[in-house]
């Protein structure tokens, strides 16, 4: 028998490309996470991406059901914020408006778009309401951020911020100071990588992990632009294919077969050549992106925090801190800890100490 949780807690819901990660807190403070992992060819079998939202939804469903939540009120059931309408940083509540616009893809169609329809589902289980914290649109730049090269394309702030912000708030409490009052550099690095200029807790920059910054074990990031224009025009690839290239097909999975990086490090120990000059070229990439970000806040960086699957790798962390440690100083958080960051966004609003914001 599972055994009961004894209080008040927060459900998180995290849909993922292959899988949806579940998880329940008391507070802060984990009890239970499931990564609940769908075969791939049942995936393929829905047409469009919001086919799939009864399947995970009985998912999650099923994985809650085999809980105890006798005697257990829930506070809050938060899903990962995907590609809405650019917003401020904070929690948001779900409403009719956003789950509207997260259906349409106002700016995109992302898995991550789904995760507030399934916690409002969930919530109404419980009888209780759904949120979101720090969605993928949160979009706090300067004009002169937004700025491309050319008017016909804008820059847009897309970003893990989710990951970049509760970075800050961890990095800040290590070390004993107030993050709103200083400027962090954030690089989140997983699937795919941004870096974030922090500024007094205001993402101001940020590059756009789909298409830009840093290439990724799956993603090319930015790309010479003349050479890619040919590319396209040489009708060499359909565009389907070339939109797999650059988000999912790239990276080092483009240049060694891979886009797992303890394999990666593997070739690196027997001597493979290519696979230390590709990873270390990552590496470079990823510190060159924390150099242009230190220019955005003139220098005045308190701490560069680095985040996420890949922050778990020591080689590689070991060569980008060589190239960064002279801006500030450096702190590891390793792990993709978007679960633990929602319920952390949500309790900022049960304690008061930030105010819920309205979508």
């Amino acid at each position: 028998m599972t055994t009961p949780i004894d209080s008040s807690v927060i459900i998180t819901i995290n849909p993922g490309s292959t899988s949806t990660k579940v998880a329940i807190f008391k507070g802060t403070q984990l009890q239970r996470q499931e990564k609940l992992t769908h075969e791939v060819e049942r995936l393929k079998s829905f047409k469009k991406l919001w086919d799939q939202f009864d399947f995970r939804l009985g998912a999650i469903e099923n994985f809650l059901n085999q809980q105890n939540f006798s005697g257990t009120s829930v506070a809050g059931v938060v899903g990962r914020g995907g590609l809405f309408k650019p917003v401020r940083r904070g929690t948001y509540k779900v409403n009719e408006t956003m789950l509207a616009d997260t259906r349409q893809g106002v700016q995109g169609t992302h898995i991550s778009n789904m995760g507030c329809a399934l916690a409002q589902k969930i919530a109404d289980k419980y009888g209780c309401d759904a949120y979101v914290v720090d969605p993928v649109s949160v979009d706090e730049f300067e004009d002169i951020a937004r700025i491309s090269g050319h008017p016909a394309i804008q820059r847009r702030s897309l970003s893990h911020a989710l990951n970049l912000r509760a970075a800050t708030y961890w990095a800040a409490e290590q070390w004993n100071i107030d993050p709103v009052a200083h400027n962090f550099i954030v690089s989140h690095m997983g699937g795919g990588i941004s870096i974030a200029a922090i500024q007094k807790d205001r993402i101001v920059d940020v590059n756009d992990a789909s298409s830009d910054g840093p290439f990724s074990p799956e993603r090319t990031g930015g790309l010479p632009l003349m050479q890619f224009i040919d590319l396209i025009f040489s009708r060499q690839y359909p565009q389907e294919k070339i939109k797999r290239l650059v988000m999912g097909e790239g990276g080092l999975a483009a240049y060694l077969g891979t886009n797992n990086v303890q394999k990666v490090f593997e070739m690196v120990q027997r001597g493979e050549s290519l696979a230390k000059l590709i990873s270390s070229a990552m590496a470079y990439q990823i510190a060159k992106e924390i150099g242009c970000m230190s220019t955005v806040l003139c220098g005045d960086v308190r701490g560069i925090v680095l985040t996420g699957g890949l922050a778990n790798s020591q080689f590689l962390m070991e060569w980008v801190i060589t190239r960064v440690k002279f801006i500030a100083p450096v702190l590891i958080l390793p792990g993709e800890l978007e679960m633990e960051a929602m319920a952390h966004g949500l309790c900022r609003v049960l304690d008061n100490r930030e105010d819920l914001k309205e979508y």
